[in-house]
């Protein structure tokens, strides 16, 4: 089996830029010394069972570092393909990456591992895990943790209108693992989804949940950066010892 992964990072990250002040997108925020996208991508060109990483970017992005980019060597493809929305630019990658691959014999029957380009604190050995659990299910699977905190459903007052049994609840994390072409054919069908999975769950499959930690957070505040950050360095300090 060929495995290969797909990293949209083709937003603008207004929210986040909104709250830091900084007229950058999302990815390309400085994290611990490097550009935040970095981090996720190495992870990724280091796992040996990838084959090849690609980057879905809009295609007027100039603040890409290709120099600095360029020493995660050769699995490393750039697409410059990327849409609207995550869906789009998820479908618009995978039509890419099959140009890409064209000497392939059958690209849609490989898998695709897409994952945020903005959770920098991916392992290697989450990845591994999530290929070896998912295996050969037809309907792929993702990383994800169990839901712990007591959640609320707020009225249009924001207060509270009921509160919502936790029993069952997993939080959607990335990779999300699934056969090429079977994504392909969800996220055309479902254009308008905010992750592989539910594209997938549209065609009535459902995908596997694999157990991963907190430790593999989104950035999505600016809060968020100082624990990425924290995470990265700790863990750099801990195989050291």
């Amino acid at each position: 089996m060929t495995y290969h992964a797909l990293v949209p990072a083709a937003g603008s990250g207004s929210r986040m830029g909104a709250l830091t002040g900084r007229a950058v997108p999302k990815q390309y925020l400085p994290l611990a010394g490097q550009p935040m996208i970095r981090h996720a991508l190495a992870t990724l060109c280091a796992t040996p069972a990838i084959a090849h990483v690609f980057v879905v970017l809009a295609p007027d992005d100039t603040l890409w570092p290709a120099t600095a980019m360029a020493t995660l060597g050769p699995k490393l493809h750039v697409l410059r393909c990327g849409g609207d929305t995550r869906a789009h630019s998820v479908a618009n990658g995978l039509r890419a990456m099959a140009g890409e691959l064209g000497g392939q014999s059958d690209i849609g029957n490989d898998w695709v591992l897409v994952h945020d380009a903005a959770r920098p604190c991916l392992t290697v050995a989450m990845v591994e895990n999530l290929i070896a659990e998912v295996g050969e299910d037809d309907a792929g699977g993702l990383l994800a943790v169990p839901v712990a905190d007591t959640l609320k459903r707020a009225d249009e007052n924001g207060r509270v209108r009921q509160t919502v049994s936790r029993d069952g609840l997993w939080q959607a994390q990335t990779p999300q693992m699934f056969r090429h072409r079977l994504l392909l054919d969800a996220l055309d069908f479902a254009p308008q989804v905010t992750d592989e999975a539910s594209a997938i769950e549209t065609l009535r499959l459902a995908p596997r949940l694999v157990a991963a930690d907190a430790s593999n957070l989104k950035v999505t505040w600016p809060l968020d950066l100082q624990l990425a950050e924290w995470i990265l360095e700790n863990r750099d300090k801990g195989s050291r010892r």
